[in-house]
């Protein structure tokens, strides 16, 4: 086991911001955009375009708490096994059930995700 606990060094810290950025941006972009816009609900009764059909997933998505559900899940992973890419993952997930409706399980997963930077990491170099 090594000694030294969970943290990315300056490449991955770069990589993890903006992926994090990324999925940040594109739940804004959905919630504000699409799933807020009264005008675009109208827009999509009775058209289906690929915009109208990736709304009603979402809104089918954060109705059934999937988002938040994904972000618990991959922050649990991320603490019982830490590693770079489940702690992106997690972040990801994270960000976007904080935004998409899913506060309450995303943000559990946000305080998860904190406690795995006291983990002992098997990546860390010697």
């Amino acid at each position: 086991m090594a000694d030294r606990s969970f943290l990315p060094g300056a490449r991955a810290a770069n990589v993890i911001i903006a992926l994090g950025g990324l999925a940040l941006g594109w739940a804004i972009y959905m919630r504000y955009a699409l799933v807020e816009q009264s005008a675009v609900g109208l827009a999509c009764r009775g058209v289906e375009t690929a915009t109208c059909e990736t709304r009603a997933l979402v809104i089918t998505l954060f109705g059934y708490s999937v988002f938040g559900i994904a972000a618990l899940i991959a922050a649990l992973i991320q603490l019982v096994r830490p590693s770079l890419v489940m702690f992106t993952i997690a972040l990801m997930t994270t960000s976007i059930g904080v935004v998409m409706y899913n506060n309450n399980l995303a943000a559990l997963a946000g305080g998860l995700l904190l406690i795995s930077f006291a983990r002992p990491w098997r990546g860390a170099r010697g």
